[in-house]
């Protein structure tokens, strides 16, 4: 007798998709597909808007990023007016890293105390009342406060620099249209109205120690779940360190062996080409050189800590150091170590603001600069989830012509479906049943990596998840949607 077993939606991620998992005629697992099921469309509608238009427009993708959305092309504008990233004021640049290292921070610390932390403090066979912040809240008020404290700091940059906390407007072509004033950057300094940066890093810190000793305790399970060879691509600066704004793309193998080689970011046409498959409306990003098979890789935090030499904050740096020694590898490729690295990156942003916020290039007025227009822009920048790239072509008349994004979750794709499968092989094959806490193992290995899907398809609306079983014949035999 079959079951209807329905996932609607996935929880605590931003995004709508389907997973499927087809058995074999012994009733193992053969395959699995996490589809995306919203249509592709913001590419397009874009078209025929003027260049100037584009930072503000693309924010509407998302909610969660708009401030990465918003940086990426003004990148790629800069370019359009003829500016490339080292010609902007020190200014311009300064409260742009100010404003992005502010995203990061919020958004890794929403997915981390919001979305995250209830399977880390509960388990991921913890009954469906306790996956929920409120349930967190109740065990642990203190990281729950502190949670909401550390998003609330980086929000509030963001609307000092931007005007609104969402949807804000820091960047014009070739420049910003404001500084910071002392009293806005003194703020966050003194700690009168504010927790100031100095506790952020303090609790940052302590955030870092606590996913230490939580992988301590839970060594085998975080080093065995969902963990599979891979590639691993992100920005580094000119000295190999850790970059979240603006350098050379890198990307090694699951051993470590460089694949693509800090290669210029306006040059990424070159390197990646994109393939799309029938089940799915999200794009599979890939290396040209080593092909559709082998040639994916994982972004965000912990494929950001994997290329790096190292981290320019000590801090940070400090904490990437025991991360790895902790693992014992040389390139780690453990999905759940996403967590433990999506914190370094929370510790490292808190040290960059405060350094920022010292910074006096921070309140001076050379905000704009001009250059010989171009036909083309590109602007890579790497989000709290990865690296995103916003490619606009213009015609004569300034208006686009051209718009593709490969957005952070993009990337991913192919690591999202080889982690559910890697789920689906260890619980279905191997148990013969299927529990709501085996489904929301396949909700902890998507999770791991926070995928925003509606910015990856660019759709809007109900973001959800249903979960399909079939067997060796086609026929489906079970669906589960929870709650």
């Amino acid at each position: 007798m079959s079951r209807k077993i329905i996932i609607d939606p996935v929880t605590r991620v931003e995004g709508h998709g389907r997973v499927t998992i087809h058995l074999d005629e012994y009733g193992q697992v053969k395959e699995s597909f996490f589809h995306i099921v919203e249509f592709r469309g913001f590419e397009r509608f874009i078209q025929g808007h003027p260049y100037w238009e584009a930072p503000a427009l693309v924010q509407r993708l998302c909610g969660i990023c708009p401030v990465s959305h918003h940086l990426a092309a003004a990148k790629a504008i800069d370019q359009i007016v003829g500016i490339d990233p080292d010609d902007l004021s020190p200014t311009a640049t300064k409260i742009r890293r100010l404003m992005h290292f502010g995203q990061v921070f919020q958004s890794h610390a929403l997915h981390f105390f919001y979305l995250a932390s209830p399977d880390l403090v509960f388990g991921m066979d913890a009954p469906v009342e306790k996956r929920n912040v409120v349930a967190v809240a109740g065990a642990d008020r203190d990281l729950v406060v502190r949670g909401i404290t550390m998003r609330k700091f980086g929000q509030e940059i963001i609307k000092a620099i931007a005007g609104k906390k969402i949807h804000g407007i820091l960047a014009v072509p070739g420049g910003i249209h404001n500084a910071l004033s002392m009293q806005e950057r003194d703020y966050f300094l003194d700690g009168k109205e504010i927790e100031n940066i100095d506790t952020m890093i303090a609790w940052s810190k302590e955030m870092v120690d606590f996913i230490h000793d939580y992988h301590i305790k839970n060594k085998k399970l975080l080093d065995d779940f969902a963990a599979f060879p891979s590639g691993h691509l992100g920005m580094v600066n000119d000295e190999g360190a850790m970059e979240l704004y603006h350098g050379p793309l890198r990307a090694i193998d699951h051993e470590g062996t460089i694949t693509l080689d800090d290669v210029p970011t306006d040059d990424y046409e070159k390197y990646f080409s994109e393939a799309v498959a029938q089940w799915s409306y999200m794009k599979f990003p890939y290396l040209k050189s080593l092909g559709r098979e082998k040639g994916w890789n994982r972004v965000g935090p912990i494929a950001r800590m994997n290329v790096c030499n190292f981290i320019p904050t000590p801090l940070a740096e400090k904490a990437r150091q025991e991360y790895f020694a902790f693992a014992g590898q040389k390139v780690v490729n453990s999905t759940m170590y996403s967590h433990w690295a999506r914190l370094i990156e929370v510790l490292h942003c808190a040290e960059e603001m405060k350094v920022l916020l010292h910074d006096p290039d921070l309140l001076k007025n050379d905000l704009e600069r001009k250059g010989q227009s171009r036909l083309k822009g590109i602007g890579i920048i790497e989000a709290p989830r990865g690296t995103l790239t916003h490619h606009y072509e213009v015609d004569e008349k300034g208006m686009i012509t051209k718009c593709n994004l490969i957005v952070s979750t993009t990337h991913n794709n192919d690591a999202m479906n080889t982690a559910v499968k890697w789920v689906a092989d260890h619980t279905i094959s191997r148990k013969g049943t299927i529990t709501d806490g085996m489904l929301n193992q396949v909700e902890v290995a998507i999770r791991a990596y926070d995928p925003c899907l509606s910015c990856a398809t660019q759709a809007m609306g109900k973001m959800a998840l249903k979960a399909e079983l079939y067997d060796h014949n086609g026929q489906l035999i079970n669906e589960k949607y929870k709650g």
